[in-house]
């Protein structure tokens, strides 16, 4: 559809029954939204407040957690306004900036999860060389690529897009990611092939390399004393559900345009909330209650709470 000056608005059709539970909608995503906030400021503010925890393994969980929120942030507000609304409608424009926005932070959080695995095996493997590998200008280098590189991957599609004729305007999905290429005209074989080189190495390499890396701790781990067992099942295993979790609902993502329309409505619905909730959620949850430091902190800070 075509409005005034010219900007083209795309129909978001993958809401189920909105005009009936709006208000219950709203409130559900209000409540995941103030809570995804408040656990993972929690976290980050125990971080930044405490010197002992100015580690780089808690500098990249910092960096995972304001990703979970910014991530967030892009959908939320948004999807909130929407449940409100009589019309679900974004401009095509804002549809491409919520694409680029998506994508980038979904690729910088297996990035950031590789430098964090990097760091895992460096401090098990080579605790000698520990302090002379991971310094702060290393750190910093991990958290700035992290950020950098999958912005720059995908800002070439997202601009190569910006002009692009569209032939329908309805998108199966409740905010803007890759179903958005269904609705051109003519499909673009070089975007597709960029599309899977992007994958590739923003996606499978880094989640290659974390698999690496973690099999070489376990085997050192399982050759080495008590206390080099604990510490690596300490420290590893919440980055290991991460991963887990995070590499199935992307996929889920990658997977449902190639379906298309023989994916149920709810069920696609269902399976889209979890994307948006389950792991902003759940990261500050895991590595609040796994990390053992964090968790120490965490709970003078309730005992302090409630003695007040």
């Amino acid at each position: 559809m075509e409005a005034r000056l010219n900007t083209t608005y795309i129909i978001l059709g993958g809401h189920v029954e909105v005009q009936r539970y709006r208000y219950l909608y709203f409130l559900i995503m209000l409540t995941a939204y103030i809570l995804i906030i408040f656990f993972n400021a929690s976290i980050v503010c125990l971080i930044v407040a405490h010197k002992n925890l100015h580690e780089p393994m808690y500098i990249f969980i910092a960096a995972l957690l304001i990703n979970s929120f910014l991530f967030s942030t892009n959908i939320y507000p948004k999807l909130l306004i929407d449940f409100l609304s009589e019309k679900q409608i974004i401009s095509y424009q804002a549809c491409l900036f919520q694409v680029f926005i998506f994508y980038s932070l979904s690729c910088s959080e297996f990035l950031l999860l590789a430098a964090m695995s990097y760091d895992r095996y460096v401090s098990i493997c080579k605790p000698l060389q520990y302090p002379t590998i991971m310094r702060k200008t290393t750190v910093s280098i991990f958290l700035v690529l992290a950020w950098l590189v999958p912005a720059c991957h995908v800002a070439v599609p997202v601009t190569l897009n910006i002009n692009n004729k569209l032939c329908t305007y309805t998108l199966k999905g409740f905010f803007c990611n890759n179903a958005l290429s269904s609705l051109s005209c003519v499909s673009s074989r070089f975007l597709s092939v960029y599309g899977v080189v992007v994958l590739f190495n923003v996606g499978i390499f880094p989640m290659l390399f974390i698999l690496f890396t973690y099999i070489r701790i376990l085997i050192i781990a399982y050759q080495s004393c008590g206390e080099v067992r604990k510490k690596a099942a300490q420290t590893c295993l919440p980055h290991l559900l991460v991963l887990i979790n995070y590499s199935c609902l992307l996929t889920y993502d990658v997977v449902i345009v190639k379906l298309e329309s023989d994916f149920p409505k709810i069920a696609r619905f269902v399976m889209t909330l979890q994307i948006i909730t389950y792991n902003p959620l759940c990261n500050p949850l895991i590595y609040g209650l796994k990390m053992k430091e964090i968790s120490k902190h965490l709970k003078m800070l309730l005992c302090k709470a409630k003695e007040k």
